[in-house]
């Protein structure tokens, strides 16, 4: 149990229980060992991967240091759409705009 407020409440157990096939086992591992992968690839992978054996989305979030509801929104992408749950959605409004770099 933990403390919240004050109050004790029980760590919620997620809905979406993750079973892997072996090719989205290896594609998962192989994300998430990549160092060359952008970050947030390489973190919906390792959530995936603990949620498949079985830690919950608090302890998964403590882990990775991020919040359960992170963990949760992957968790249920994954189970709903399965490795193309974890991909980038298109983004509504205007593209992100980098100034240009400086040269020195």
């Amino acid at each position: 149990m933990q403390s919240f407020n004050g109050r004790l409440h029980m760590p919620r157990k997620s809905p979406f229980d993750i079973e892997l096939s072996a090719e989205e086992s290896a594609e998962l591992n192989r994300r998430a060992t990549r160092y060359t992968l952008p970050y947030f690839e390489v973190i919906r992978a390792k959530m995936i991967l603990m949620a498949a054996s079985g830690i919950g989305n608090d302890e998964i979030a403590a882990r990775l240091d991020t919040r359960r509801e992170v963990v949760s929104q992957w968790r249920q992408r994954f189970f709903k759409q399965r490795l193309a749950g974890l991909e980038e959605r298109a983004r509504s409004g205007r593209p992100r705009v980098f100034p240009p770099r400086a040269h020195d």
